[in-house]
Formats: C-alpha cells, structure tokens, sequence
C-alpha cells in the first residue's frame, strides 16, 4: 500500500497568501477612513494618516536589511559550492543538482525574510483597523 505524504503549506506560500488578504483589506478600511475624516481630520485620524506613511518606509527598509543580511549569509556556502563544482568535473552532475537547490533555498530564504516585515505590519493593520470604531 502506498503511503501518502502531506506536506505542510510553506511559509513563504501562506506569507503571501495571508499579505495578499490584508492588504487589499487595509488600504479599503484607510481609504474609507480617509474619506469620512474630510477636510478637517481629527488628531487620532492624522495620527494614522501619519502612520501610515512612517509604517511603510519603517517596513520597506527592514525588509531590505533582511534581506540583504540574508544574501551576505548565504554567499559563502554558494561560492563554495560554484567552487567544488568547478574542482571536480567527475562530481559535476551532481554538484550542479546540490548547488541549484542550494540557490532555490537561498532565494527563497531571501524573499521570506524579505516578505516578513511587510507581512507581520499588513496583517496586524488589518486586525487592528477592522476592530477599531470611529468616534
């Protein structure tokens, strides 16, 4: 009898999955928010106003870092790999089969951790401006 595998949804997968929720949810609850405050929006609606603004460089430049940090950590064991592949034309086949999984696994270690700062931001915003009622 065949066994059947389950494999767990990957982070990165329910990451963009989930920010692609929040996000539309988010920019829908400011732009409402945004239209009701008029001309003279009140200190909590300028508050968010300015939020949202200082939210998305603060996200944007952590995001960078992240990834950045990410790429410089993952270089090495990339030039080393490029390296054994060029040493040993018998291993060769087999080099180039570890070295393209290992840049998969770097790129997708990059783009999760550069995702995360911008998902973690959208979805709490989604949360919190959902709950929240104007006064």
């Amino acid at each position: 009898m065949a066994t059947r595998r389950t494999r767990k949804t990957p982070p990165v997968a329910r990451q963009a999955a989930e920010l692609a929720v929040a996000a539309p949810q988010v920019i829908a609850l400011r732009l409402a928010r945004l239209a009701l405050a008029g001309p003279t929006p009140s200190a909590r609606d300028r508050r968010e106003f300015q939020r949202m603004g200082a939210e998305k460089a603060a996200a944007f430049a952590e995001s960078w870092n992240a990834m950045a940090q990410q790429a410089l950590e993952a270089t090495p064991t990339l030039a080393l790999s490029f390296l054994r592949s060029f040493w040993s034309p018998a291993h060769a086949r087999s080099s180039a089969t570890a070295v393209t999984r290992q840049v998969s696994r770097a790129a997708l270690g990059m783009v999760r951790k550069g995702l995360a700062p911008v998902h973690r931001r959208a979805v709490a915003n989604a949360k919190r401006l959902s709950r929240t009622k104007r006064k």
